[in-house]
């Protein structure tokens, strides 16, 4: 059996379907994180304890509202996108432009986490509890979402 010219094509289509299928599931998981860490934060100036803070801390939770805000704009930006520019005429160059989107997305979103660490562990425990547990956190995040890939990448 010879393949047919478009056969490449067609497994090629299918192909881009798929990863692009992958990368709408995969906003789908980061999205909700940074929900409801951006609800969390949209609420906290609302508690009475909140105007006792100092001002340190007052810039720390602006900082991470802003990270916070920044990831889901990023996050949903491919699937608006995505809705607005229908039928896509350039499949693979909004497959980057997406993936650049979110990748920039869940960056944002990690410095979120990490200062959003710091800001609850700090009201809880002090200063430098708060710094220790938000360095292990971007540690972690770093390890995880970032480094791991990285290597698996080589690896295969």
């Amino acid at each position: 059996m010879t393949a047919r010219p478009d056969d490449d094509d067609t497994q090629s289509d299918e192909r881009d379907d798929g990863d692009f299928s992958d990368m709408l599931s995969e906003m789908r998981i980061l999205l909700p994180g940074a929900q409801m860490l951006s609800a969390f934060l949209v609420i906290l100036p609302f508690n009475s304890g909140f105007a006792q803070i100092v001002q340190v801390e007052k810039l720390l939770f602006l900082a991470t509202f802003v990270f916070a805000l920044a990831s889901l704009v990023l996050l949903s930006a491919p699937a608006i996108q995505h809705r607005l520019l229908r039928p896509l005429k350039d499949r693979a160059r909004f497959k980057r432009i997406a993936t650049r989107q979110i990748v920039a997305g869940a960056f944002t979103l990690a410095i979120a986490l990490v200062l959003g660490t710091d800001l609850v562990i700090s009201e809880v425990f002090g200063a430098t509890i708060g710094l220790v547990v938000a360095g292990v956190m971007g540690v972690l995040i770093l390890l995880a979402w970032w480094l791991m890939p990285l290597y698996m990448k080589r690896r295969m």
